[in-house]
């Protein structure tokens, strides 16, 4: 399927109604993936604004070089403009290649200037408006998941994420370290029973049925490694259990990868970063690779991050809490290879509060503008989903 059969198929999908209410059925193999980067990584050194030489003032230790084939340190040519990460040479680079992935830049929350983690984590997956009274029990991917039919939503976490809590039992695991069921088939049976005539017997016997469906199939997995392939760790290892499970059962997913908050030693084209970047990137690939060129062009990726961080590096050669970031789109039927969203001169003009990135993009309506086209939803379901936003829409799928 090119890019345009899959517009047409997203574009096709159809409504089913139920209780008054109309519901989008999403196209038959759409799938969505929310990765997020908790700690807030620093942007302005993975996609490098190549063409400022503020950039370039302001980061003494920590800039990145402009593209120079010759330099294997140098950021890889984007635009104009623009350069990536040298680490991210063998991993998504030839995504964007192959136009399989776009940027968003100046991207973020533009009501929440807490520049806080726990604060700005918070905003983003709830979804909702900052100031007043905000519903902790209401995640937007929890909403989105009410708006669709036959979907099979999952957090790849240890705990279920704010972002998924709501009227529907999610099933939550901790994919990086599955282990063998600490509760065994009787004591299950017995935990089955004891809910079996209350309200939550149906959510307690999905919560088995999931935990012994990933069990199963990553421990498949595991006995493939021991029979000679070569074992991935960390992130990459995590991504490519994720592919496998939503290339078979789910369609509908989000995890959270930590280690972003670069205050010390941050790194330029190597170090703590370039590391972070070099697993986030493989891991990412790995993920493509697994679920499948066919499912691979059904399936669009968003790596976001609750914020962007200083443009000046601190004294410390680090970079502290900032504002606007840059959010990554990746698919086999996106429309990348480009810089999506508004833009700005990157300069110290344009800075917000003389320091950051400023927000251009916000959050909530490039995700309505997303999954409008993902899914084909209606003005009322986006509503539901984000009150009071106007999708914005980037031309991405």
């Amino acid at each position: 399927m090119n890019r345009r059969e899959l517009i047409k198929a997203f574009a096709a999908s159809a409504s089913l109604t139920l209780a008054g209410r109309v519901w989008a059925a999403p196209a038959t193999d759409a799938r969505l993936l929310v990765v997020f980067l908790r700690g807030a990584y620093d942007a302005a050194n993975v996609v490098v604004p190549v063409g400022s030489e503020f950039y370039y003032a302001s980061r003494p230790t920590l800039a990145v070089a402009r593209p120079d084939a010759g330099n294997p340190n140098a950021a890889l040519a984007l635009d104009a403009g623009w350069g990536l990460h040298p680490s991210l040479r063998d991993s998504i680079y030839p995504l964007w290649a192959k136009r399989e992935i776009a940027f968003v830049p100046f991207a973020g929350t533009s009501d929440d200037l807490s520049r806080s983690h726990f604060e700005t984590q918070d905003t983003i997956e709830l979804g909702q408006a900052v100031g007043g009274s905000r519903d902790y029990r209401s995640g937007f991917m929890s909403r989105l998941a009410t708006e669709l039919t036959r979907v099979k939503p999952i957090s790849f976490t240890d705990q279920l994420p704010l972002i998924f809590r709501g009227q529907n039992q999610i099933p939550n695991i901790g994919i990086a370290s599955v282990s063998k069921p600490g509760v065994d088939d009787r004591q299950a049976r017995l935990i089955r029973e004891m809910y079996a005539k209350g309200d939550l017997a149906n959510s307690v016997s999905e919560g088995f049925r999931v935990r012994d469906d990933v069990y199963k199939s990553v421990s498949e997995e595991m006995m493939a490694a021991n029979r000679g392939a070569v074992s991935p760790r960390g992130f990459e290892l995590s991504a490519r259990r994720i592919g496998r499970l939503m290339r078979e059962q789910f369609n509908l997913g989000f995890v959270d990868v930590g280690g972003w908050d670069t205050h010390v030693n941050q790194g330029a084209a190597t170090g703590y970063l370039a590391d972070r970047l070099g697993e986030l990137g493989r891991g990412l690939a790995g993920f493509s690779e697994e679920i499948g060129p066919a499912m691979w062009r059904d399936t669009v990726v968003v790596v976001i991050s609750e914020f962007g961080r200083t443009f000046r590096e601190n004294g410390d050669r680090g970079t502290d809490h900032g504002h606007g970031s840059v959010y990554w789109v990746m698919g086999g039927g996106i429309n990348g290879g480009r810089m999506a969203g508004e833009q700005v001169q990157v300069a110290q003009a344009t800075l917000f509060q003389n320091r950051d990135y400023p927000v251009l993009t916000d959050y909530k309506a490039f995700f309505a503008g997303l999954i409008q086209h993902v899914y084909g939803l209606q003005q009322a379901s986006l509503e539901r989903i984000f009150t009071g936003i106007k999708p914005k829409d980037l031309n991405l799928v």
